[in-house]
């Protein structure tokens, strides 16, 4: 089952039809553990209706803070610690790779995420700009994994390549971060074999397309969760954004108009321009 946010509500997409999720909010539904329960009885007991229209649908996120972890794909590790060996950081990247706890960083504020067909930035002050195509996890208020989304983790790689600790500055910001276009609601996480791809148009044009699986993924999901949760509570859920092992080449950076377009199998496209 799909779960939407919309302006007119809240919508589960069951076996090709669409049902409203009535009676709670949407900050109330994904902080519960059972709310993969709640929409398959709307969808059993409801009658179906139309189809939200795309332009009513909104990032699948509303007061939910949104955090990421880094360095949990190879391809990232090398990334980071090419991009930060001028500035001596390039161990550290190969040490959390293999280190027992994750890095993890807090990303966005839910009400500052850009859903579907909505227009991501990048740093006026940066030079080599990137975006990071991730699985991203739903949280609900007691650490229970309860749906998936796609994430686009905007990065500025210049920026954290002169300092490690510029990381905040390179990755937090207006418009740094999209979820969307719904949250996959499912009791399994997605098979390892799970493909991500993006692709970024310019001018109509193809300017990189890369893509990756599962299989790459070296943390855990629920061991990410897991250290997110030590010492801090989420009461209205979280989202998580679990690494990228998609990596464009260090001669390519995003220009303003930009179109990025990143697809995991089962979830759909999350499309974004570059403002």
């Amino acid at each position: 089952m799909k779960l939407y946010r919309s302006r007119e509500g809240n919508f589960v997409a069951s076996e090709g039809a669409f049902y409203r999720v009535e009676g709670s909010s949407w900050d109330e539904l994904i902080a519960r553990d059972d709310v993969y329960d709640v929409c398959l009885a709307a969808a059993k007991s409801g009658a179906a209706v139309a189809e939200p229209g795309e332009e009513t649908l909104l990032a699948p996120v509303e007061n939910q803070p949104v955090w990421a972890a880094g360095v949990t794909y190879y391809r990232s590790r090398n990334a980071r610690m090419e991009e930060s060996k001028d500035a001596g950081g390039g161990s550290f990247y190969d040490r959390v790779y293999s280190a027992e706890r994750p890095e993890l960083f807090f990303k966005a504020n839910g009400p500052a995420v850009v859903g579907n067909g909505g227009k991501v930035r990048i740093r006026t002050d940066a030079k080599w700009s990137v975006p990071e195509p991730e699985l991203a996890l739903a949280v609900s208020r007691t650490g229970k994994i309860v749906g998936y989304t796609i994430g686009n983790d905007m990065s500025s790689r210049d920026i954290e390549g002169e300092n490690p600790l510029y990381l905040p500055q390179a990755k937090v910001y207006d418009g740094s971060a999209a979820l969307g276009p719904c949250v996959l609601l499912s009791r399994e996480m997605p098979k390892r074999e799970t493909r991500i791809s993006v692709e970024i148009l310019r001018a109509g044009r193809a300017a990189f397309a890369g893509e990756t699986a599962l299989t790459e993924l070296k943390r855990d999901p629920k061991t990410l969760v897991e250290y997110l949760f030590r010492d801090n509570s989420f009461p209205k859920g979280c989202f998580l954004m679990t690494g990228t092992g998609i990596v464009p080449p260090d001669s390519f950076t995003l220009a303003h108009g930009d179109s990025i377009h990143i697809t995991i199998e089962g979830i759909g496209t999350l499309k974004n321009q570059v403002a």
